[in-house]
Order: structure tokens, then C-alpha cells, then sequence
């Protein structure tokens, strides 16, 4: 991959990954989700991002089937704890039940992946202790705003916190208002699910938009491709793709070849406006 991401602790990543979300959920499409997810790691989408939550672990066992003929050091392997499992005893069980259904020893990054009922120092220290055992190699959160991040930067080793994983896309840039520049500010890259806006409503057109589809044809490429090279445009930004499909994934690895220019990120902007004002997280 071109382009890649610098973590806080100095790792290097891709910046274009691949999401799990709604994969492994069907017998009938699992050796065409597990091609996919083999041919994106073979064009260098070796960031891959899964949950707990996705199809209650059917992701996370198709993924451990899809890279268990792969070299296990080549890949930087994400999941996600569920809020009800992080803390106590829970986290720990929920994360050597993930590490069984991919088939691996160690994840290199596991996220929070939102706000429950756990204090904030309690599911921090748990992740500190599994860090510390080598179980996972860093942690960050999802779905955090600005006042979640300020709240965990309080917190005793909260600071060691890499990436924050929150929905954006070209239709949704919410982000860019307060949260974005206090993670820049404070070294915590941006992971950003859903880069093609497939989860539903924000969707907004986009495929269809005539900005968009006039730099498509420039480069001769689909739309989603300069959704993502717009999304991974400022070196801070990982995004996540999910696909069920080989071609597509293959389509989605070429938006890496892809600089656009200042005149074309300006004719963006001009069609999907940066925020003025702070907006909550968009979630879907």
C-alpha cells in the first residue's frame, strides 16, 4: 500500500483496511466473503477490523478462516469488546473468545467499542493488563466524541489510547469540527467505519453525485474509489471498507494509486461543505 498511517506507537499501518461488518452471516456467501477478505490481503489491505458483536462472532470466525492460510505476522489484526464485557473478569473471557474464532494468540489492536456502564478507569485497566500479557499489542476506543476522548485522557493511562474508530465519509463529515482536530492534536488516528456510507441513510445520493462521478471518470475509476481516496487523503485516516465481494475488494485496493487534487478536494468540499458547527456522531 502507498499510502500508510503512523500509530502513536510508532506502527505503521495501511491506511486502507478491510471491515467485517454483516460478513460471515451466510453459508451460501462465506467462500465468496473469504475470497474477498484473501484477495485484500494480497493487495496490501493487511488491516483488518472485525467485532465481537458482527453476527455474534460469525465474523470473526469467517475472518480466522479467510487468514489461516496467511502468515499471521503480515496482518494487523482489530476487534471490538462489547460494552457488557469490558470490565472485570468479562473482558478477558470475551477476548480469548475472539482470539479462538480467528485462530490467533494476540490481536495487535482491540477497541471499546462504545461508552456502557463501566467506568471509563475500570475498562482502561483491564486493557492495560491484557497489553501487558501480550494478548493484544495496543487498544483505542470507537465510537468516542470529543467529550468521551477529553473524559479518557483524565483517566490513569487513558493517554494510551492509538485510534478512535468513528463513522465518516464525504456525506458525513461531523467529525471535522472538534473531534478530528483533538485527535490530531493529541497523536489518536482516525479509524473510519462505514467510508462508502454503506450503513443506510447518509448515503445521501452519493454514488449518483455529479461532482463525485466527474473526478470518477478523470481517473477512470467508480465512484466509491475517490470516496476512499478522499477518505485517506490527509495521512491520519484508516478507512475500512467492508465488501463481500473479490471484485469489489479489488476496486477498493486500487483507490491507494489515487492523489486528488487540491482543485479536485476543493470541488468536494463545495458539493459536501465541511461543518460549521459541532454535530453529534453519526452512527449508521
Amino acid at each position: 500500500m502507498k499510502h500508510e498511517v503512523t500509530l502513536g506507537n510508532g506502527i505503521k499501518v495501511p491506511a486502507l483496511g478491510q471491515g467485517t461488518w454483516y460478513l460471515g452471516e451466510s453459508s451460501l456467501q462465506r467462500k465468496r466473503e473469504i475470497d474477498g477478505i484473501r484477495k485484500g490481503i494480497e493487495a496490501g489491505m493487511t488491516l483488518i477490523d472485525t467485532a465481537e458483536m458482527y453476527g455474534n462472532g460469525a465474523a470473526e470466525d469467517m475472518l480466522g478462516e479467510a487468514i489461516s492460510t496467511v502468515d499471521r505476522k503480515s496482518l494487523y489484526l482489530v476487534s471490538k469488546v462489547l460494552p457488557t464485557n469490558a470490565g472485570g473478569k468479562r473482558m478477558r473471557q470475551a477476548l480469548q473468545r475472539s482470539l479462538s474464532r480467528m485462530g490467533v494468540d494476540y490481536l495487535d489492536l482491540y477497541l471499546y467499542h462504545w461508552r456502557g456502564s463501566f467506568k471509563l478507569s475500570e475498562t482502561v485497566s483491564r486493557l492495560e493488563e491484557l497489553r501487558a500479557e501480550g494478548l493484544i499489542k495496543a487498544w483505542g476506543v470507537s465510537n468516542f466524541d470529543i467529550d468521551d476522548m477529553e473524559e479518557l485522557w483524565s483517566v490513569p493511562d487513558g493517554k494510551n489510547c492509538l485510534v478512535n474508530q468513528v463513522l465518516y465519509h464525504t456525506g458525513s463529515r461531523g467529525i471535522e469540527y472538534s473531534l478530528l482536530p483533538w485527535m490530531l492534536e493529541h497523536n489518536v488516528a482516525l479509524m473510519s467505519y462505514c467510508p462508502l456510507a454503506q450503513a443506510g441513510s447518509l448515503k445521501r445520493g452519493l454514488m449518483q453525485n455529479h461532482t463525485l462521478e466527474e473526478i470518477a471518470k478523470k481517473y477512470g475509476v467508480a465512484v466509491p474509489e475517490i470516496l476512499l481516496a478522499w477518505n485517506i487523503r490527509n495521512g491520519h485516516t484508516i478507512a475500512i471498507p467492508r465488501s463481500s465481494r473479490p471484485e469489489h475488494t479489488l476496486s477498493n485496493a486500487h483507490a491507494d494509486s489515487i492523489e486528488l487534487t487540491e482543485e479536485e478536494l476543493a470541488l468536494i468540499d463545495k458539493a459536501y461543505p465541511a461543518p460549521t458547527r459541532k454535530e453529534y456522531l453519526d452512527m449508521q
